[in-house]
């Protein structure tokens, strides 16, 4: 009786879960100007600020207000941005320039161009266990590693395939995505080297990547199978794949409402309920823009925010001067 009872309250947990989930609806749009490329989103959660990569420069948004504060430009190509607070620095990923870019949180001024002899850095995080900064070569398939004091770059760490998302767990392992090789790289921080390698089947082309610190799991997102996979952190272990959808960039996890956001190009953002550590189903399908694929979460609103253009009915022109934020809310 006592097992049965167990059982039924479960079951009536994950029914009042299921049921206190809010939808997300749209919210606003924001316009910015130019016509370049786009790639990561960041959100600062101390300073209220969202990062938005865009073409040769980074737009630099108040989250409360939606108006853009200012940029950090002059690059050839960004990609990432990471955000060391303690710090106060930022830093970009010039694809194009082979080169990090430091700059000041405050006034938004450039303080470093960093030469790395990474070729195309992509994916950028900040490790505040060893204060080092983390470049993801997608040429060279090896990751630059900056001290964030000095500036300088102190080491390379070689990962055997082409990098894509990367995520600290802040101590001292981080986690990175091999998309050609649909393999994950666990590497040491500090001693800069690879410590092992998970096989992610049935992933294929893992994009995004993110960590429930708590649990240790990790969430790759992969486009081939259109699935996302949730995986034991210290084993590597495959535990469950879940289905979403088509053109999957990037993957974002909030600790406190356990749920999991995958933004897809395909114009849809899939919404998951971590029920338990290994415990998931899909509790929205959300309709955003097409090749709206990357995205960040504010973690005290619960505002999503994805970049993208309009495209004209071949899915491959884009309409120029359309670049914009799309932002998501849930209904109150």
């Amino acid at each position: 009786m006592r097992t049965l009872l167990l059982s039924l309250c479960c079951l009536a947990g994950l029914a009042v879960s299921a049921q206190t989930y809010t939808p997300y609806v749209m919210d606003k749009t924001i316009p910015l100007a130019g016509n370049g490329g786009y790639d990561y989103l960041y959100f600062d959660a101390a300073a209220g600020r969202l990062y938005v990569s865009h073409g040769t420069k980074v737009d630099v948004l108040d989250a409360h207000t939606g108006t853009l504060v200012g940029s950090v430009d002059g690059m050839q190509g960004v990609h990432g941005i990471a955000v060391a607070t303690a710090l106060h620095k930022g830093f970009i990923s010039d694809g194009k320039g082979n080169a990090v870019v430091v700059f000041d949180l405050a006034t938004l001024k450039t303080l470093k161009t960093i030469a790395i002899t990474g070729k195309d850095p992509d994916c950028i995080i900040y490790d505040d266990y060893t204060q080092r900064v983390f470049a993801f070569g997608g040429d060279s398939k090896d990751a630059s590693v900056i001290d964030a004091k000095t500036l300088e770059q102190v080491g390379t760490v070689a990962l055997g395939g082409g990098p894509e998302f990367a995520v600290s767990d802040g101590k001292g392992l981080i986690y990175n995505n091999l998309e050609d090789e649909n393999l994950m790289n666990v590497i040491d921080a500090k001693g800069l080297k690879v410590l092992k390698t998970y096989p992610l089947s049935p992933c294929g082309g893992p994009t995004g990547l993110a960590l429930d610190r708590t649990h240790q799991r990790l969430f790759t997102v992969c486009r081939k199978n259109k699935g996302m996979s949730v995986l034991d952190a210290a084993t590597g272990r495959v535990i469950t794949t879940v289905p979403i959808g088509a053109g999957v960039d990037a993957v974002v996890y909030d600790p406190a409402t356990g749920l999991v956001y995958c933004s897809n190009g395909d114009g849809t953002a899939t919404i998951i309920q971590q029920k338990s550590a290994d415990d998931y189903a899909v509790v929205q399908t959300l309709t955003t823009q097409f090749r709206a694929k990357t995205m960040a979460l504010d973690p005290a609103t619960k505002n999503v925010y994805f970049s993208c253009y309009d495209f004209q009915q071949d899915k491959k022109t884009r309409v120029p001067d359309t670049f914009k934020v799309l932002v998501f809310t849930q209904k109150k």
